[in-house]
């Protein structure tokens, strides 16, 4: 059987910039990526809004606000190195009454906390001068946000691993990991021998954790996100980004408007249960894995605390009116005719047995093995600083 020093299981932005910064720091280390798809970036990194998040939202001092923060710096340094395009084009945060209005004050202090400068509270007037058909009673100006292409930052990753000497498997799942001090890891009809892996398995993170005999009083649930894109001619109602005051019960941020690189803009997304943990269509069920989300522990007793909000969003998913209505707080002029369906991703969202949900980063060390796994957004973000991190570790075991 092959061997190789470290195993990375997975092919999204966390595991390729997990590979990057092992391979620069030891350009002889023996490096092999396992995906089961046929090529990367299939599914969190492809599928997400390209949003550069600024760190605003996140608790200080949490792995969130840290790792946004620091990643954002190297993923901008990236771009500018390999010749991606990026715009840091700024975003608006935009309470529309009084209740929204102490959420945004929290937001704003929480920014200033994480060290983001020119933050700016706006009022009416000022927020139509950046974004002149949103309306709201107060908003606030995020100047660091921007808009990236993440399958392009990923595929400059694989090729700069590529040219490095990783070994790349596509197409077959992992299925087994056996060993002690060394591991097995057995997929498709091949077998190698690493002395180290690291789990960026994204939705199936969890039980490539348990896989490897970690226990966790957890489970991956994932959440479907649905998007709008506005109509061409339809646009230039949105400048930027523009954003609600999140609910601070959730890790979502509400439905909401992107331009994105190509000019699109996306307006969305919502959050209700897959039915399976790929199942990206409205009605793509994967029975089994439904049926180990729903009648979880953590996820019946998150259901029992949240019914109505769960509700609301099953009902605005098959309801454009619904939607529409969510969309019309932050822009009126938006109608149901403005849109079309746009693509749908499904975040990959550690619940706790005890129902409630991982609001930050997870990341398991063993003796040979890292696990990543609770990483949703601001991930794509975060990736390159999450990979200089778990670099660090491996290297220093190596010694």
């Amino acid at each position: 059987m092959m061997e190789y020093d470290v195993t990375i299981v997975g092919g999204g932005i966390v595991g390729l910039s997990v590979g990057y910064f092992l391979k620069k720091a030891q350009p002889g280390l023996q490096l092999a990526i396992i995906e089961k798809e046929k090529d990367i970036a299939k599914h969190q990194t492809g599928r997400n809004s390209g949003v550069i998040h600024s760190g605003i939202y996140y608790k200080p001092g949490s792995a969130k606000a840290k790792n946004c923060r620091q990643g954002y710096d190297l993923l901008v340094q990236f771009c500018r190195e390999h010749g991606i395009d990026f715009d840091i084009c700024g975003k608006l945060i935009v309470a529309t009454d009084a209740k929204e209005e102490e959420g945004l004050n929290t937001i704003y202090q929480r920014g200033v906390e994480n060290g983001l400068e020119g933050l700016k509270i706006l009022n009416s007037a000022e927020i139509m001068v950046i974004e002149p058909h949103v309306r709201g009673t107060k908003a606030v100006f995020v100047p660091q946000a921007g808009i990236v292409d993440y399958g392009q930052v990923a595929n400059k990753l694989k090729e700069c691993l590529e040219k490095m000497g990783t070994r790349f498997f596509f197409g077959n799942a992992l299925e087994k990991i056996s060993g002690n001090k060394k591991l097995i890891l057995d997929f498709g009809n091949n077998s190698i021998v690493s002395k180290y892996m690291v789990n960026c398995a994204g939705l199936y993170s969890d039980k490539i954790a348990k896989m490897n005999g970690v226990k966790l009083r957890a489970k991956i649930v994932p959440f479907k996100g649905e998007y709008f894109m506005l109509k061409k001619n339809k646009r230039y109602l949105v400048k930027n980004l523009v954003y609600p005051v999140p609910n601070p019960k959730f890790p979502f941020l509400g439905v909401h408007f992107t331009r994105r690189i190509n000019g699109e803009i996306d307006a969305g997304p919502n959050a209700v249960l897959a039915l399976g943990r790929e199942g990206y269509g409205k009605f793509e069920v994967n029975f089994q894995e439904l049926a180990e989300s729903v009648f979880y522990r953590g996820f019946l007793r998150l259901a029992l605390r949240y019914w109505k909000v769960g509700i609301f969003e099953m009902y605005r998913s098959f309801s454009k009116k619904a939607f529409v209505k969510s969309l019309r707080r932050l822009i009126p002029e938006i109608n149901a005719e403005d849109l079309e369906v746009g693509n749908s991703g499904i975040r990959a969202q550690i619940c706790f047995d005890n129902g409630k949900l991982a609001d930050d980063f997870l990341i398991e060390y063993s003796q040979n093995a890292v696990h990543v796994i609770n990483a949703p957004s601001p991930a794509a973000t975060s990736s390159l600083q999450i990979g200089s991190t778990i670099c660090n570790e491996l290297i220093s075991r190596f010694q």
